[in-house]
């Protein structure tokens, strides 16, 4: 890749808003309102506002490697709360996608150095639906479900936070988990019970 022509898709991009609307970036500099929090996944074949179909200025987005939730983890952490708290978004997206390289490599038996702690999150996961992931015998739809399981799992640590039960409480916040299917480009909706887990949750993580 050229990094010049970066800078002259750019300008191209510039002149293109501004030939649609004069007063585009101008508007785009007094702030931010989304409505969506995006938490994704930072592969380079996963771009949040594309797939969603969405503009600058409609989703807060936040990608690390297989789009985790760590409650140990500030960045995440930091997100969720100025999304919630000061940007006050109604929606927030845990969105996994097929093919996930961390989700693949936390499947297999490697020391890979300082990924393994980030990995290691993955890997509970795995050990929490041990029974169902070992009763898959083909690869790929043990793959493919523990993506989504992953992506579940992280809906249910976004629910864990403060920040999240106090907006459910208040203005009734929902949380979502979506994976992108990169075969088809399709978003899977995996049409998470948040009622029931929001249930199940404040019995051990209830915060007044």
């Amino acid at each position: 890749m050229d990094i010049k022509q970066i800078f002259k898709n750019n300008q191209n991009w510039v002149q293109e808003k501004l030939n649609l609307d004069s007063s585009y970036f101008k508007n785009l500099s007094k702030g931010q309102s989304p409505e969506i929090l995006y938490i994704g996944c930072s592969d380079s074949r996963v771009t949040a506002e594309e797939l969603m179909g969405v503009s600058p200025g409609d989703a807060f987005v936040h990608r690390n490697i297989a789009n985790m939730v760590p409650n140990t983890d500030l960045s995440a952490m930091s997100v969720i709360d100025y999304a919630v708290v000061h940007l006050k978004v109604n929606h927030i997206v845990v969105c996994g996608h097929y093919y996930c390289g961390g989700v693949k490599a936390a499947m297999q038996s490697q020391d890979l150095g300082i990924l393994n702690p980030w990995l290691r999150n993955i890997r509970d996961v795995y050990r929490i639906h041990k029974e169902e992931l070992n009763s898959i015998e083909d690869e790929e739809s043990k793959y493919k479900r523990l993506v989504e399981l992953n992506v579940q799992e992280q809906c249910i640590n976004t629910i864990k936070t403060a920040e999240v039960q106090r907006a459910y409480r208040d203005r009734g916040i929902t949380v979502h988990g979506w994976v992108f299917d990169i075969n088809s480009g399709g978003l899977i909706d995996l049409k998470i019970n948040y009622d029931k887990i929001m249930e199940n949750v404040m019995e051990i993580y209830h915060l007044d």
